[in-house]
């Protein structure tokens, strides 16, 4: 690959922005333009710089890497994401890849693994770390059995289908507004299409089910 890659990094720890620094250094193609040591900094650099990809933690502060990619995604900046944490939650994982997030790694990962996923992702493919590929792999089977005996699952919206598996973590109403960054009132309304689409009667059949169901959806 011979045109340069932009790239933006955000993480709150100075040495992994340092470490992260000299490992894109070993690579000519790959031009860091920007470092941000929080959420909002992120967003603001990637707005105004348009990087090709920004590589970001999930636990941000002041603004979470997910917040930070639901805003990317509602402003259509068209920037490649890629997640580097120390998270291995499958909820999280699952959001990522919801939101469009094409590279996942946790922060064990080797120089190597690094530079493929940012080559893979600039390429336009998606890379995870194995324990997480390995998950999805048996995820997806599982999830392909339920939707074929569940069909109103195909109709729900990437955004209702995480305020979904939040309800399947006991998560409320404010709660999940808090975690996606949205209104609680976007959230009840999620709440109501989902039952629609699944012939829920009442929020608390709509919170067995997720329950229930909460490996498969």
């Amino acid at each position: 690959m011979t045109e340069e890659i932009r790239i933006v990094i955000a993480d709150d720890h100075r040495l992994i922005r340092s470490g992260l620094r000299q490992d894109l250094e070993k690579a000519p193609c790959f031009h860091l333009i920007a470092e941000a040591s929080d959420g909002l900094m992120a967003l603001e650099y990637i707005r105004s710089l348009k990087p090709d990809i920004a590589i970001l933690d999930i636990g941000l502060p002041k603004m979470n890497g997910v917040a930070v990619v639901r805003r990317i995604r509602e402003e259509s900046i068209p920037v490649e994401i890629v997640f580097l944490t120390i998270c291995r939650d499958q909820d999280m994982f699952e959001e990522a890849l919801e939101l469009g997030v094409k590279g996942y790694l946790l922060k064990d990962c080797t120089e190597e693994e690094l530079l493929r996923c940012i080559t893979a992702v600039a390429s336009g493919q998606h890379y995870t770390t194995p324990p997480m590929t390995t998950y999805l792999v048996d995820k997806v089977r599982g999830a392909k059995e339920f939707s074929r005996q569940t069909p109103g699952l195909d109709l729900l919206t990437s955004q209702e289908r995480a305020v979904l598996r939040q309800i399947a973590n006991g998560k409320t109403s404010k709660e999940i507004a808090e975690e996606m960054g949205i209104a609680t009132k976007t959230v009840d309304a999620h709440r109501t299409n989902i039952c629609s689409k699944l012939e829920i009667h009442g929020p608390s059949v709509l919170n067995r089910f997720a329950a229930r169901h909460r490996t498969q959806i």
